[in-house]
């Protein structure tokens, strides 16, 4: 059985892997062979000593800006939570603000950003506010559907037995809707970390946005590359992050993998 597991684990991960070093070597060769000139497309090597050289700095401006992602995001989710637990009671109320939703997240994050800080200044509390904005939609509307899917048989036996709305809610919505939770919460994961360096663009002294800025201006774009790798690792991190969570949660959706595997 182990060895099955392993070899289901292996068949996974080689091919993505190996998508990904043929990528490193095509790019490799380009750079060595000077068909991309270094000064716009720097070689995976020099991105590579870039990040080692600049670990520490990274480290720190990457601690600023995972802080304000995740401050941002239990805002996000409290927020999401409370609009969703809303609408799914109230009708009227979800026809009048989920137009309001959409219409929201139809403002590109850059065009808001500038306007937050003009109007909250140059500290933390417009950062948090991009990222609330652009990471509470996702989580909003897949625990709506998840309240509004949940099954009207075991609904009608809560009340038969005397339920009522918190109970229906403890019971068989909140945990129905679970899974649709954690599908928006992972595409808002993402999102938080793009909020938070959008922010730190036009603005601020510390955050790997900030780090971003400056390394653009001293045209050093193998700097720039490496901070690219390491936000692309912090999401994918968090994303891993999120699917554990839900491991954790959902206990019965493992029972139910066996069961198939079986």
């Amino acid at each position: 059985m182990k060895k099955n597991k392993i070899g289901t684990v292996v068949a996974k991960l080689l091919p993505p892997i190996i998508a990904i070093a043929l990528l490193l070597l095509i790019w490799q060769l380009l750079s060595v062979s000077n068909v991309i000139p270094a000064y716009m497309m720097p070689s995976p090597s020099k991105v590579f000593e870039a990040l080692i050289k600049d670990w520490k700095v990274l480290c720190q401006h990457g601690w600023t800006t995972l802080s304000e992602a995740l401050i941002g995001m239990l805002i996000g989710i409290i927020i999401s939570f409370f609009l969703a637990i809303i609408m799914d009671i109230c009708t009227p109320i979800k026809n009048a603000l989920y137009p309001l939703l959409v219409v929201s997240q139809t403002i590109p994050a850059i065009a808001i950003a500038p306007l937050l800080l003009l109007w909250f200044g140059y500290g933390i509390m417009p950062k948090i506010l991009l990222i609330v904005i652009t990471t509470f939609f996702p989580i909003t509307v897949s625990l709506l559907e998840g309240f509004r899917s949940a099954d009207k048989d075991s609904l009608m036996l809560i009340r038969s037995m005397g339920g009522n709305i918190f109970t229906e809610f403890i019971h068989i919505k909140l945990p129905g809707a679970l899974g649709y939770f954690f599908s928006g919460l992972k595409i808002s994961v993402t999102y938080s970390i793009i909020g938070a360096v959008i922010s730190e663009w036009l603005g601020g002294t510390s955050g790997l946005g900030v780090y971003m800025t400056r390394v653009r201006k001293s045209f050093a774009y193998d700097k720039m590359f490496a901070v690219i790798i390491y936000i692309a690792a912090i999401s994918l991190l968090l994303l891993l992050l999120v699917t554990f969570i839900k491991w954790l949660l959902m206990p019965w959706e493992r029972t139910k993998y066996k069961n198939v595997k079986k």
